[in-house]
């Protein structure tokens, strides 16, 4: 077995050979001109003193329009990339075991299962690298206004839809224009909300007498056609991670003339066009004829569903059944890293699952009862119970050590006896009675679940575990009174928040509302300088941590193996596939 890890999810200088971290040296002369945001020489005079991290540089600076390429000459070493030690051969079928759902909707897309078949075909204004730094892709770069307001998205010359059509400024228009729409139902409303809509109550009630919401874009002119390579963002208030955004899984470019739907044949800007796809069974994709990206190499990409079984997809890499793997856990990896055969890789991430509790219902409509049910845990304990050496220890506020404007506070140990007072004070001497609701895989749920409820029980929280099929737990999420959610990795820790515990979006799980956290987020999402916003993260962490809706113990390392024969693999931290730069050598 050859092993490669990606720590700290970002690379020294000399991974540049890797296409998943493509650094083109050219890249820049063919961009449009433009003048650099008035921040980055201060942070580059941060970076150069010492006073933030070679993270937090390539991060913001890439944020604020700098190219990948000039960031990492700046943070350190040649720009010029190594020459690949081998030619990637062309043709073959490369076969993946994923999850295969329904993909005939990607602006609802909710796993980072769904864009591994859609996203071979249409494609992201932006891509967040293996390196967790994000880069334009249909967009050859972005220009923000000083004051982080106004954002011009620069289209890449030479793209085309499958159909022959150059890709222009209009398609962007209405791609964003119904992402942020009720009607498409995205998760985008939440993560964007903040700063390009406007809530509007209707007036109306639902069965349970809560007020219809609906939103609508804060100005008519919010997303502007500038000209057809050009396109600009006018918004409400400040955002730093709008690249973020653009980058994020259910907000691939479609073809406007399909109006929203994605199937066999669909038109897209990728390398690959969909040829089968049975739900729960196979995806077939072939190539296309001059895609203006790299590769593609392969003849064919083939994602197999294996039913869910994990013991199915270990055999399936050991037998020679797939190629690769979406994810392996972390349980099998001493049985499959003595198989000659394979390659291992491994990515340190923001992936994690919280145990989520919804203030719809009670006890944990008290915030004394939520802090109880924190206070009682053993959180390293929890971790080393739920995946070993594969996690870290989170600290109930869901932003990751490995985020850029993560804040360090000081820890948050078990205490029994303040945790069983404040169950007293919030008027249960005796304890509480619960049913802890958790998906059947993966089958570290049920670890971690029963790590919590053991725990729990010290501190009269008396818990049992209902174990659903993940489909089913899919229906209930976001109304269940107390379960276990996976959240897949961001890049921004304010990206989870927004998406997870801002009032009223979609993604709300927990009914969580608050004005002052609302304002906080606001507030860090429009600081550029990494100092400071890890100060107010700070605050929200806190309050997380004293009101939150959750109780979190750790942060996942994800890992895959692929057969040595695959070439180009990085293990991403959202388990992204860019098929066009994978190949695979004949057997």
């Amino acid at each position: 077995m050859q092993k490669i890890i990606l720590q700290r999810l970002l690379p020294p200088l000399n991974v540049a050979a890797s296409s998943h971290f493509c650094f083109d040296p050219l890249q820049e002369l063919r961009m449009p001109s433009r003048r650099d945001h008035d921040y980055l020489p201060i942070l580059k005079n941060d970076f150069s003193d010492g006073k933030i991290s070679r993270r937090s540089f390539l991060r913001t600076a890439t944020l604020l329009g700098m190219s990948a390429t000039s960031a990492y000459v700046f943070a350190g070493g040649s720009a010029t990339p190594l020459r690949a030690e081998e030619a990637k051969p062309k043709g073959g079928t490369l076969r993946i075991s994923t999850t295969v759902y329904d993909v005939k909707s990607p602006a609802t897309a909710a796993t980072l299962a769904h864009p591994v078949v859609y996203s071979q075909v249409v494609e992201y204004l932006a891509k967040i690298g293996a390196d967790n730094v994000t880069r334009p892709h249909l967009l050859s770069s972005w220009e923000p206004s000083a004051d982080l307001k106004t954002w011009t998205l620069h289209i890449r010359s030479g793209v085309k839809w499958h159909s022959g059509r150059d890709f222009v400024a209009a398609d962007v228009v209405w791609n964003l224009t119904r992402l942020l729409s009720d009607e498409a139902g995205s998760s985008m409303v939440g993560l964007m909300e903040g700063y390009m809509l406007n809530s509007v109550d209707t007036g109306k009630k639902d069965e349970k007498g809560k007020a219809i919401i609906r939103h609508e874009l804060w100005d008519p002119k919010a997303i502007e056609k500038v000209d057809d390579m050009t396109v600009r963002l006018n918004l409400k208030r400040p955002q730093l991670a709008v690249p973020e955004h653009l980058a994020h899984y259910p907000a691939v470019m479609l073809y406007p003339e399909e109006k929203g739907i994605f199937g066999v044949g669909s038109i897209g800007t990728g390398a690959f066009t969909l040829k089968e796809i049975n739900v729960s069974r196979n995806a077939v994709l072939e190539a296309v004829e001059g895609y203006w990206g790299e590769g593609p190499y392969l003849g064919k990409v083939e994602f197999i569903d294996l039913g869910g079984s994990e013991q199915a997809i270990v055999n399936a890499l050991m037998s020679g059944q797939v190629d690769g793997a979406f994810q392996v856990l972390p349980e099998f990896f001493p049985v499959l890293s003595k198989q000659e055969n394979l390659q291992y890789y491994e990515v340190t991430t923001a992936d994690t699952s919280v145990c989520r509790m919804n203030l719809k219902h009670k006890p944990f409509d008290d915030v004394r009862v939520r802090q109880a049910f924190r206070l009682a845990v053993d959180v390293p304990q929890a971790k080393e119970v739920t995946l070993g050496q594969f996690g870290v220890p989170a600290e109930h506020h869901h932003v990751s050590p490995i985020h850029p404007e993560y804040a360090k506070l000081p820890a948050l140990g078990r205490d029994l006896d303040k945790a069983r007072a404040l169950l007293a004070e919030a008027g249960y001497p005796d304890g509480v009675d619960v049913e802890l609701v958790i998906a059947q895989n993966p089958p570290h749920h049920m670890r971690n679940a029963t790590a919590l409820t053991e725990m729990w029980k010290e501190a009269g929280i008396r818990a049992t575990i209902k174990v659903v099929p993940n489909a089913q737990y899919w229906d209930i999420w976001t109304s269940a009174p107390l379960g276990i959610t996976v959240w897949a990795h961001r890049p921004l820790g304010v990206m989870n928040l927004s998406l997870a515990y801002r009032s009223n979006v979609p993604w709300n799980e927990t009914a969580f509302a608050s004005e002052q956290f609302d304002k906080l987020l606001d507030e860090a999402e429009a600081i550029p300088d990494p100092k400071a916003r890890s100060l107010k993260m700070a605050e929200i962490e806190e309050f997380m941590q004293r009101e939150g809706p959750i109780v979190q113990t750790y942060w996942r390392n994800l890992i895959t193996f692929y057969d040595k024969r695959v070439m180009g693999v990085a293990m991403h931290p959202t388990y992204m596939v860019s098929a066009n730069e994978l190949a695979i050598k004949p057997a």
